[in-house]
């Protein structure tokens, strides 16, 4: 944590802590009934016909909803100044708390998979900004990079391996 994390810490007391530490233990959120606030400090990326309307759309995923619940948590461990805060196996459900770099603002990320039969998936992803109101693009951009990686991931795993 930088000096000036720690001196904004004494006016926002999440940017004093590290990790996940610093704000309430996240409960299970009912993902079907987001209300998002009107300020642009927020982004969504969920299946095309989620409500509230998606910034970002996400595809169905060929593959079974734990495999996709697995490979968000790889995606999730592999971004820097990202934390878990909870997991819930049973409900499909992640949270994360997503520090920004000088000011160790956090931000928080909730992933949800849904199966979609036995051998597909679909995904949501909620992030927002817990101080300000709005966000220069952070969260929209967080999300783009976690979809972008979770492809990759995708892709990789279930690719053919080649016979040795």
């Amino acid at each position: 944590m930088t000096v000036l994390a720690w001196l904004l810490g004494l006016l926002l007391p999440a940017c004093a802590a590290s990790g996940a530490h610093g704000l309430p233990a996240p409960r299970p959120m009912d993902m079907a009934h987001i209300v998002r606030p009107a300020s642009p400090n927020t982004a969504l990326a969920a299946p095309a016909d989620f409500d509230p309307r998606p910034d970002l759309v996400t595809p169905t995923y060929p593959v079974p909803a734990g495999t996709l619940f697995v490979e968000l948590q790889r995606v999730a461990a592999g971004q820097r100044r990202v934390f878990l805060a909870a997991a819930y196996p049973d409900r499909l459900q992640l949270h994360w708390v997503a520090r920004s770099a000088v000011w160790n603002f956090p931000d928080l990320v909730t992933g949800q998979v849904l199966a979609d039969g036995p051998a597909a998936a679909r995904l949501i992803l909620y992030s927002r900004s817990v101080y300000g109101y709005g966000d220069f693009g952070v969260n929209r951009r967080r999300l783009d990079a976690w979809l972008a990686a979770l492809t990759h991931a995708l892709a990789a795993s279930t690719a053919p391996k080649p016979h040795t």
